[in-house]
């Protein structure tokens, strides 16, 4: 089985973050850049996936980054991963999710693939809404928040986690899926899988190699921020005290209704 996972790289969750206030883009340079914790959920199932189904099954990591993220990569070779995709191209920066999904989903096609593993999110964006995207744009099925998954022959079974426990649900592949947290513990990179790392195949890409439709980048954003601002410093709370629970109830419920809460 082709398995491939997208990965992103984005800055270090402890690192400080700051807005470029001319792009309103967050500044990635200077700062440390990681493999986005979420992802290597994902990779993690891939690479159970594979040792279970074994035979010539293979896992490929997929990335829109600069080629400066090239060791960054490596980390997920070193994990276990056999190869990578690296879309690496000026005209990918400023783009939205629309136009990244758009993007990595003519990398993967143009990969080959018959199971696509996301994270459910990234840290530095964290809308969520990549897979869903990337499934539209591959046409498949895509299955989210997925906490165990499984392959039969060419059909997936996997459940899906709700807010009241999960569902069971099963779809022909090939498929994307987005997996949780609660799906594995990420294995650490052994000495020998970093040294191996070091000789596998990052393969590169640039939009040309893709024959994209229509644009993406800032061009093809179909989202725009206009504005931004620091949050307004915390005010200090208020105590009241009252002479029963009723009326306790009264004044929080007064609160609420002032602050449009409810």
């Amino acid at each position: 089985m082709k398995i491939l996972v997208t990965v992103k790289l984005v800055p270090d969750t402890n690192a400080d973050k700051r807005i470029e206030p001319a792009t309103k883009r967050l500044v990635r340079t200077g700062v440390e850049t990681v493999l986005n914790p979420f992802d290597e959920y994902a990779l993690e199932a891939a690479l159970q996936l594979k040792e279970k189904l074994g035979g010539d099954s293979t896992v490929t990591i997929v990335t829109m980054a600069p080629e400066s993220g090239k060791e960054v990569v490596r980390k997920a070779l070193a994990m276990g991963a056999d190869d990578a995709v690296m879309l690496s191209d000026t005209g990918c920066e400023g783009s939205d999710v629309y136009g990244t999904a758009y993007a990595l989903a003519a990398a993967i096609k143009k990969t080959g693939f018959e199971l696509v593993l996301c994270g459910t999110q990234s840290t530095d964006a964290i809308t969520g809404e990549l897979p869903g995207a990337l499934a539209e744009f591959l046409g498949v099925p895509g299955l989210t928040y997925v906490r165990r998954l499984d392959v039969d022959g060419t059909t997936l079974k996997a459940e899906r986690e709700t807010d009241v426990g999960y569902l069971k649900v099963s779809v022909p592949l090939p498929a994307l899926v987005s997996v949780t947290k609660s799906i594995n513990e990420p294995r650490y990179p052994s000495l020998k899988g970093i040294m191996g790392a070091k000789k596998k195949t990052i393969a590169p890409l640039t939009l040309d190699d893709l024959s994209l439709d229509r644009p993406i980048g800032s061009e093809g954003a179909k989202t725009e921020l206009v504005a931004l601002a620091e949050p307004p410093p915390r005010s200090k709370g208020k105590v009241v005290q009252v002479a029963d629970g009723a009326e306790g109830a009264r004044v929080i419920v007064d609160f609420l209704r002032e602050k449009k809460l409810i």
